[in-house]
């Protein structure tokens, strides 16, 4: 084959992935024009069809382009590769692999069946002037997903599924031998199975029946499924579980025993896997033994098992409004590995010499034995640490590791860490999981205590297998802020009147810090919050030790939740290998290993914020009129958004609602303003929203503005026997209540 001739004909072919050409065609393109020319044009086409670089058209003699065939030698500069981001609509963002490359623009058109999150090849257009590049999909490279969640419509001999996801910008074309019995109206779970080339519709089939629509229990499902995480364990898992017994009287004296020391547990009320647990002891130089406790599941889950296959796919449990989703089984997590209350327990420890100002003498790392003296809710150890009071050894040993944990904090931010402190929304049920309360969870000294001895425990362990560098090893690592998006923060910060150093990575933190003092109770205090949050990168897994930024850590890992989490499951194993003297595990299997458990952790995420937004407009769907004071948490070029004060829950109010002028948007300072008045509504502005509308399949919330002169009226009184109408509303109490969050 005339590999020039062949090259030149592949370039015509993928710089029109949708054509199709035959050689009369190809051959006038590249001006053959002699029969000898046209002959071996003919040939080289067939060849490349033989080898699969083309693929003939439903017109005889008519050929497109492989997808697979576009490689970087075919004009690399006109082929991009990444991750597409579906918007309502149809209409799509690429956001490219390749670092520091603007996001490509891709018209409902020009998806060519992509979904959100799948992996494509995308072919750019020609650049205009003043506008964002744009392409279009040319192959799909990975779907992110097959199975979707939706609600059947049902004709005589077919049905579609109408997907819940905002992402999904089609329906799925199922035929009734296809439905499982799924009746119209109901929820259910489908598996795309195919989507023809000329097809709108990609092709499916009913694989598990969920159930009504607003049902909670088929809501909390319904997200489970769509986040693709199990509903259920597989039985051979279940059976394994049942086989695991407990350990043998040789198992428990070969371990180091903690059982005589004051030892206890702190964790939320309603929390049944406890897998952390703190001792104390006083030594006899004057320093105390601190003991940090940790279920080790590694004894019990052992790897290629069963469990531990299933453990790696879900990657980390899932915390959803009314349930949890455990990533183990209920025998493993709740009981054998729980670290309950008088019952003898094994362990991986961290346990260090300390003095009374935190600083550690040494530290010694392995297995062991423990026996709980106390579960404690964090309600509990909080009275004791505001009190003052203790009645007994783990009351005054709560009060001794509060002072040194005091200490241990102060020293982290004068070292560089920043004090972030997000809210979380919580619910109060009833007897049927409907809402009827929404509140901020609120963190105070009981919770620092055990956050700070859980950071020194995983900071212990990383450094001692970090620092030696000869060990591939599990880091929870943080990078710096996006440069870029920190110009724009300290840009804006500046116009509020508050400078910040950048010259160092402490001077920043200290920046940091300092505004969230300035800025705390004022009512820029929530936007300065959310901006800031933003320009902060996102924690993940690696091997490859960067450190982490926002805690000002050079080495860190995940260490103390086994139970819940899998990358701490690899660091116990990783951590007993390199104590026995082990050689090093492979760098770039581990490697894998992190970046599906950062993918997991990512979508346990998502699925536990879109549970939040489903009991967030549940709380709502039988409050609409009624009036709210609110913070914009949010703008676009659609509306703003507005979350009630107290309870977090937001709407948007669409700008089309804004009838007393046209706004438009002014993304470099979040907010939208008036063309004619200048009036604006900027991020963190304090507002009065009426709920407007609430939609439960979508977890969608309207709100629309309300007026201060509307405020002011008095409110008229209703004829008898009709309801009241728009009404304000106090916001929530804010009752305390605390868990443990992963940094």
């Amino acid at each position: 084959m005339n590999e020039n001739l062949a090259k030149q004909i592949l370039k015509i072919f993928a710089n029109n992935p949708f054509d199709a050409f035959n050689h009369k065609q190809i051959s006038s393109r590249i001006g053959a024009g002699s029969k000898a020319e046209r002959q071996e044009v003919i040939r080289t086409m067939q060849q490349l069809a033989e080898e699969k670089h083309l693929v003939e058209d439903s017109h005889r003699g008519k050929y497109k382009i492989n997808p697979k065939s576009i490689n970087d030698e075919l004009l690399p500069q006109n082929y991009v590769t990444g991750i597409i981001d579906m918007k309502q609509g149809g209409k799509a963002y690429v956001i490219p692999e390749e670092e520091g490359r603007e996001d490509i623009q891709i018209a409902p058109n020009n998806t060519h069946h992509a979904l959100h999150g799948d992996k494509v090849k995308v072919l750019m257009f020609p650049q205009r002037k003043m506008h964002k590049p744009e392409g279009q999909v040319v192959e799909i490279i990975r779907r992110a997903k097959t199975r979707f969640v939706g609600v059947i419509q049902k004709q005589e001999r077919f049905a579609f599924m109408v997907s819940d996801s905002r992402t999904m910008p089609v329906d799925i074309f199922i035929h009734v031998d296809d439905l499982g019995g799924a009746e119209n109206g109901e929820k259910v779970l489908v598996e795309m199975t195919e989507w023809p080339e000329r097809m709108n519709n990609p092709v499916g089939k009913v694989i598990k029946r969920l159930g009504r629509p607003g049902d909670n229990n088929v809501e909390m499902q319904s997200i489970l499924a769509e986040y693709d995480f199990p509903l259920d364990f597989p039985s051979e898992v279940e059976e394994e579980a049942k086989k695991i017994r407990k350990p043998t009287k040789k198992e428990i004296a070969s371990r180091r025993d903690f059982r005589d020391v004051t030892t206890f547990t702190i964790d939320p009320a309603d929390a049944k896997d406890f897998d952390d647990a703190l001792s104390f002891r006083e030594l006899p130089n004057g320093h105390v033994e601190v003991g940090v406790h940790i279920a080790d599941v590694s004894y019990y889950v052992k790897p290629s098992s069963a469990i531990d296959r299933e453990a790696y796919e879900r990657g980390t449990s899932v915390y959803l409004v009314d349930r949890t989703i455990p990533m183990l089984p209920e025998k493993l997590c709740n009981e054998v590995c729980s670290l309950r209350q008088d019952e003898d327990k094994l362990c991986f420890s961290v346990v260090m010499e300390m003095d009374s100002k935190g600083k550690v003498y040494n530290s010694w790392m392995g297995k062991s034995v423990i026996r709980s003296d106390r579960r404690m809710a964090y309600e509990e150890a909080q009275d004791i640490i505001e009190t003052g009071q203790s009645t007994d050894t783990v009351g005054s040993a709560i009060l001794a590791l509060h002072a040194i944990a005091t200490k241990l904090r102060a020293a982290r931010y004068k070292s560089g860490a920043i004090n972030f402190e997000t809210q979380e929304v919580k619910f109060q049920l009833d007897e049927n999981a409907k809402p009827i309360g929404v509140y901020i969870k609120e963190s105070k000294e009981a919770n620092w205590l055990i956050e700070e001895f859980m950071l020194l425990a995983n900071r212990t362990v990383a450094e001692f297998i970090g620092k030696p560098k000869n060990k591939t090893f599990v880091y929870r690592v943080h990078d710096e802020p996006n440069p870029e998006k920190l110009n724009t923060f300290v840009e804006f910060v500046a116009k509020l009147g508050f400078s910040m150093k950048t010259t160092s990575r402490k001077a920043l933190a200290e920046s940091y810090n300092r505004l969230f003092e300035n800025i705390a109770g004022r009512g820029e205090e929530h936007m300065v919050d959310t901006i800031a949050i933003r320009t902060m990168s996102k924690a993940y897994y690696s091997t490859e030790n960067i450190g982490h930024y926002g805690l000002a850590f050079p080495y860190y890992t995940h260490f103390t939740s086994p139970i819940r989490r899998y990358p701490d499951l690899m660091v116990h194993r990783l951590l007993e290998r390199y104590l026995q003297g082990g050689t090093s595990v492979n760098a770039d299997e581990y490697e894998d290993y992190c970046r599906h458990c950062s993918i997991m952790e990512k979508k346990a995420a998502d699925a536990e914020r879109t549970s939040v937004k489903y009991k967030q407009a549940e709380f709502l769907a039988d409050k609409l009129g009624q009036v709210f004071p609110a913070l914009i948490s949010g703008v676009s070029k659609w509306g703003i958004y507005a979350e009630i004060e107290g309870n977090k829950c937001e709407g948007m109010i669409p700008i089309g609602s804004l009838k007393d002028d046209y706004y438009m948007l002014d993304e470099d300072n979040y907010q939208v303003i008036g063309r004619r008045h200048g009036r604006c509504y900027k991020l963190g502005y304090p507002v009065h929203i009426r709920v407007k509308k609430v939609d439960l399949l979508k977890k969608q919330i309207d709100f629309e503005l309300v007026e201060e002169e509307e405020l002011s009226r008095p409110t008229r009184q209703p004829s008898k026997g009709k309801k009241a109408g728009g009404t304000r509303s106090k916001s929530h109490g804010k009752p305390n209540a605390k868990g443990k969050k992963s940094k």
